[in-house]
């Protein structure tokens, strides 16, 4: 008679702490008397800031240790070490809540990914600033839209709701898919570290309406796009990924405006790839990106 297996529990461990001797010594100590095993570890010495930054891949096979127990454990090495660190289910799907403005592209690419189960989490919401016939050609299937126009006026009563949203649905992370409203100080600073954008990024910069045309007329070689997290400098937060793609002198602003948004499309979704697998921990003004 064969006996019953025992679940066995993925976990992974984000940390960021003054770097001294010891550290990696005694976290790995420490889950192994937890009947943990270790399954994957990176880790970074930032020089400059003299801060240490590690990722750590786990599993408790056994059944004898919880989350709570790992958490207790976990916090003596917190207070020890002065590490700011965060310990997640690999099982349960992170919440998002996902703003998209006219342009689906990026909306539509990450629905896709997330219907095949390339892309693992929990849509909870889909907020726009247009309304559903917009988007009547999209299956949303079955997650909740909701249209919120904005105005000038109406601006911080919209923000608002948004926040009430996310709160409510129980969300931790924000996707800006081609979300073409500027956030305002104080939603930005609500979200920090929780909201990820995607925009033009361009040899140089063009800003303001018509971006590839201006890319076009300055004759660029390089076109490409960044993901970053929201902060109150306007698309000038840690940037998690970027992607470029050469321009040659027969590409048209048509061409440009394609081939943009296949780079917007594939650089958006690496990185929100990268935050719910728990790969980025934000350093001042920087990320530090354990990339598989």
């Amino acid at each position: 008679m064969t006996a019953p297996s025992v679940p066995q529990t993925t976990y992974v461990l984000t940390l960021s702490c003054p770097n001294r001797p010891g550290i990696v010594a005694a976290i790995s100590g420490r889950l192994a008397e937890l009947n943990a095993n270790i399954t994957e570890a990176q880790q970074f010495d930032d020089r400059d800031s003299t801060i240490f930054f590690m990722r750590i891949v786990f599993e408790i096979t056994d059944g004898r240790t919880s989350m709570q127990q790992l958490r207790d454990a976990l916090a003596v090495l917190g207070e020890a070490f002065s590490m700011d660190w965060a310990l997640h289910d690999r099982s349960v799907k992170p919440k998002v809540l996902l703003m998209v403005s006219r342009f689906d592209h990026c909306l539509v690419d990450l629905l896709y990914r997330w219907r095949i189960g390339e892309l693992p989490i929990e849509p909870v919401g889909i907020v726009s600033n247009h309304p559903r016939e917009v988007f009547a050609d999209l299956d949303f299937y079955g997650i909740p839209f909701h249209h919120l126009p904005v105005t000038k006026d109406t601006k911080p009563k919209q923000e608002a709701h948004i926040l009430e949203l996310f709160a409510a649905s129980g969300a931790e992370l924000v996707i800006l898919a081609r979300y073409m409203q500027v956030l305002s100080n104080d939603m930005a600073a609500s979200l920090s570290g929780r909201c990820i954008n995607i925009h033009h990024s361009f040899l140089p910069g063009f800003k303001g309406a018509r971006p590839y045309h201006q890319a076009f007329a300055r004759g660029v070689k390089l076109i490409g796009a960044t993901a970053h997290y929201v902060t109150r400098d306007l698309d000038e937060g840690p940037i998690i990924e970027q992607d470029v793609e050469r321009i040659s002198h027969a590409d048209t602003p048509d061409d440009l405006i394609r081939k943009g948004r296949d780079i917007e499309r594939r650089v958006l979704a690496r990185a929100v790839r990268y935050h719910i697998e728990r790969r980025t921990i934000i350093n001042g003004n920087r990320t530090v990106v354990f990339t598989p």
